[in-house]
């Protein structure tokens, strides 16, 4: 065997440890504080005001982006796809609230109710097909999943049929979705900080 073959051979039994931080919490973390208080707003308890888009902008969106990459960097395919994705469905909600307002003809550009419950729902049926990818993960990210599914569902159906009912439910719904993903999120900081599982998952 040359000198050549066992220098490739020897490089490629190489193995790397990857040293980095779990990037996941962060963008649990983001997504949940974000959908929490956008909800508590969709149940009625507070207007759409500049607390939840800047949340929307830096936390749910930025946050999740950066997430998003860092799972790239880890070669995780799925928490690429489910924070990059997140984090811009929060970049592109803010965008539909704000740029309506800087066209003098803003009216024109606001969607309309079936475009904008087309868009909740093409929303909800990605987190479903997400959803079937975390079967083969931890419980508590399949029940952040599958509640973010029916979040995303019955958001589009109260929009297309303009019931404030539905949107209050949803809202409730919301609040439990963010809620879940917080401890999902917290749950990984601590098993990993004390260094066995406290938090069940």
């Amino acid at each position: 065997m040359s000198q050549e073959v066992r220098d490739v051979m020897s490089i490629s039994d190489i193995k790397i440890r990857d040293l980095t931080a779990n990037p996941a919490p962060l963008g649990l973390m983001g997504f949940g504080m974000t959908t929490v208080l956008l909800n508590i707003h969709n149940a009625g308890f507070y207007p759409m005001d500049a607390m939840i888009l800047s949340m929307g902008i830096f936390y749910g969106g930025l946050a999740q982006v950066i997430a998003g990459i860092m799972e790239w960097k880890k070669g995780n395919t799925f928490g690429t796809t489910a924070f990059t994705s997140y984090g811009l469905f929060w970049l592109t909600l803010v965008g539909i609230v704000l740029i309506p307002r800087f066209g003098e003809n803003y009216a024109t550009l606001a969607p309309a109710t079936l475009a904008f419950a087309a868009y909740l729902f093409m929303w909800g049926l990605f987190t479903l097909f997400m959803f079937v990818g975390t079967l083969k993960g931890t419980k508590a990210l399949s029940v952040v999943f599958l509640a973010l599914a029916i979040l995303f569902f019955l958001l589009a159906a109260g929009n297309y049929l303009g019931s404030a009912a539905i949107l209050r439910v949803a809202g409730f719904e919301g609040i439990f979705t963010g809620l879940a993903a917080i401890y999902t999120a917290l749950g990984q900081v601590l098993n990993e900080a004390y260094g066995k599982k406290i938090v069940p998952l």
